[in-house]
């Protein structure tokens, strides 16, 4: 068998950052009250910010800068990035349990990767702080600018660089924009129900499985990926 045709039969897990594998709310949060500030307006607390995890970060911008009549998008981008790198990206705790959940995804020869929105230096250093950034071959993430945030463009990347058959691949992710991203590219889409966007947004979104908690994660990749090879041999 050729090195290009083995490293195919590999299969490959694609997790998200924010709300799969770390709790990234609170520093977002108060990254952005703190960028409405510095564009001189009040935190509006009735304006529901719930869902601001997972968005690229200009498209979360401009929808809060439109609640306050704001379009200074890419001056409240610049403050956004300042206070979140000296202070939000350290309000970023792993979530119990995910930390075993991914030794144990690895410990099956899985190879791992991450497939985040968030900037790759960013990503990196949320791993870094942690001690987890070792357990990823590399990290997919925007470019500086916060370009190229798009989840089918990242996912796509992943597979095109490492040379991976789509059909031996699961993303896992806590948002719809991780399983349509996953699906755009003909990769199942795995949930899971403790992030940000909850069992309804996933299950619309089609994902082919929802996990409640990072002990079952394992298992369910496992049994996903067992379908995938059963398929590909019947096939």
């Amino acid at each position: 068998m050729k090195r290009d045709d083995a490293v195919r039969t590999q299969t490959a897990v694609l997790f998200d950052l924010d709300g799969t594998i770390v709790d990234s709310r609170t520093g977002i949060i108060d990254s952005l009250h703190g960028t409405l500030r510095d564009l001189g307006h009040e935190p509006d607390p009735s304006h529901d910010l719930s869902w601001v995890v997972g968005p690229p970060l200009r498209d979360l911008i401009g929808e809060i800068l439109n609640h306050y009549g704001d379009d200074r998008c890419d001056e409240a981008m610049a403050f956004y990035r300042a206070r979140y790198e000296a202070e939000g990206m350290f309000r970023t705790p792993v979530f119990s349990g995910m930390r075993e959940a991914i030794d144990v995804i690895g410990s099956h020869g899985r190879r791992l990767f991450i497939a985040t929105s968030k900037p790759i230096h960013l990503a990196r250093a949320i791993l870094e702080q942690h001690g987890l950034l070792n357990r990823f071959e590399h990290v997919y993430g925007a470019r500086s600018d916060d370009s190229g945030a798009e989840k089918p463009e990242l996912i796509a990347a992943a597979l095109h660089e490492q040379g991976l058959d789509k059909r031996r691949v699961v993303m896992i992710g806590d948002r719809r924009f991780d399983i349509s991203g996953a699906h755009a590219n003909g990769v199942r889409g795995l949930g899971v129900s403790w992030g940000y966007g909850g069992q309804t947004e996933l299950e619309d979104a089609g994902a082919e499985g929802i996990v409640d908690h990072p002990d079952d994660l394992p298992a369910m990749v496992e049994q996903h990926l067992h379908a995938a090879g059963l398929h590909l041999h019947d096939a």
